[in-house]
């Protein structure tokens, strides 16, 4: 492993637009990654006809100030303006038209209640801003474990006050995970090479991986937050103030299961089914994405991390049960599993995206904090207002990006 100027921790979404940036400055960088391939949380793969299904993320939230929004077209990618069906309910099947408009208002009031919350202090867990006794709150709290990929007990009233949503959502029609994994291009990435401990004891910053040693002047680290927390890579000295940080910022689940769908042509093209209205631990179900015959299947927090463990075969009959539930028990024979994610048992992320514990949602600017002016923390936990996200992954590879070439430039003159 040679020396070079910087390095870059991870090449997901936050170090894939840190190197990039770097390089667009002139500067030496070199991207160590620990899997076979690009793009980390963000990943594309793709079913049985060749089509791409988002493993990862797959919305481009706040899509109309999103960069990926604004770099596709140049990197050969289409950008699907197709409303998300989130809130509605194919046929109002197991959903009433009243209940759903019932539902609506108490979800609307419980985010008014949630702005209030997160302008006083002290901060408090988001549940305790539900309505007692609302019969919407299991349904309201199931879509946090989609939104947040953990229930309203687990969340930062003040953190998800402080998230910015503009609302708009587009996709990415060849696949947002190969939309990041392109800005790799160009770029110098070692594979299957984790960082395991970074040395800043000395003048150079020195780097262990299984590949060899390598000294840098500049690091910028990536890696999610329960990976961290693992100790898969290590500091000498020790940075324990990153690591409670860290630890304040778990990583959530949500996980997605893909269905191939017989007799397709039944259902409208993106449409959607809650699968149960009053209790938490629910599926939330897109009917014919892109048109396409399948079925993307939600599961967040609990309920995820419970399917998790029995595998695909248990996503699947989960899924099975509930649409049967809804569409009648002949669906069953028309369901057939492609794929699903596990990213709770993925040894390189350990969940989804990050959610400040109650009472920690300052974590996230304590992580974000560069250590000594040579070492620079950057992912979606290090944004204050777009965490969860790949553009708040992006804007915190830049900015990272952005401090260590200017500390470069400090030191050299």
């Amino acid at each position: 492993m040679s020396d070079v100027d910087i390095v870059v921790i991870g090449a997901g979404a936050a170090g894939l637009a840190a190197a990039r940036r770097v390089a667009a400055l002139g500067r030496p960088v070199r991207v160590l990654e620990s899997r076979a391939r690009l793009g980390g949380r963000a990943f594309t793969s793709y079913d049985f006809a060749g089509s791409p299904i988002e493993l990862g993320c797959g919305w481009m939230h706040s899509a109309d100030e999103n960069e990926f929004a604004g770099l596709a077209p140049g990197l050969g990618f289409t950008i699907d303006k197709t409303p998300p069906p989130w809130r509605t309910q194919w046929n109002d099947i197991g959903f009433p038209p009243a209940d759903q408009q019932e539902f609506r208002a108490a979800a609307a009031q419980f985010f008014e209640r949630l702005d209030a919350a997160g302008e006083v202090e002290p901060d408090r867990a988001a549940h305790l801003v539900l309505e007692p006794g609302c019969r919407w709150n299991a349904l309201i709290n199931g879509a946090s474990t989609y939104i947040n990929g953990v229930e309203l007990d687990g969340v930062s009233a003040h953190d998800f006050y402080r998230y910015r949503d503009t609302g708009v959502n587009w996709r990415v029609r060849e696949g947002y995970g190969a939309l990041v994994a392109a800005l790799g291009e160009g770029l110098d990435i070692t594979y299957d090479c984790p960082a395991t401990l970074i040395d800043h004891a000395g003048a150079q910053l020195r780097i262990e991986t299984p590949c060899g040693d390598l000294r840098a002047r500049d690091a910028i680290v990536t890696i999610p937050t329960d990976v961290l927390c693992a100790g898969a890579l290590r500091f000498h000295p020790a940075l324990p103030d990153k690591i409670e940080a860290a630890a304040a910022l778990p990583l959530g689940l949500a996980d997605k299961l893909y269905l191939r769908l017989d007799q397709a042509d039944e259902f409208p093209k993106d449409s959607h089914l809650y699968g149960a209205i009053d209790r938490v631990g629910t599926g939330s179900y897109h009917l014919r994405p892109f048109g396409r015959p399948l079925i993307e299947c939600y599961f967040g927090g609990r309920l995820a991390r419970d399917l998790e463990a029995g595998g695909e075969t248990a996503f699947a009959a989960f899924a099975a049960d509930e649409l049967a539930s809804l569409l009648g028990g002949a669906i069953r024979k028309r369901l057939h599993p492609i794929a699903a994610s596990a990213w709770a048992r993925d040894a390189h992320a350990r969940g989804s995206y990050s959610h400040a514990l109650p009472g920690h949602a300052d974590a996230r600017r304590t992580l974000a904090e560069p250590v000594e002016g040579r070492l620079f923390f950057a992912g979606e936990a290090c944004s204050v207002h777009d965490f969860s996200t790949a553009h708040g992954a992006y804007r915190s590879g830049t900015a990272a990006a952005d401090a260590a070439v200017l500390s470069g430039q400090t030191d050299r003159s």
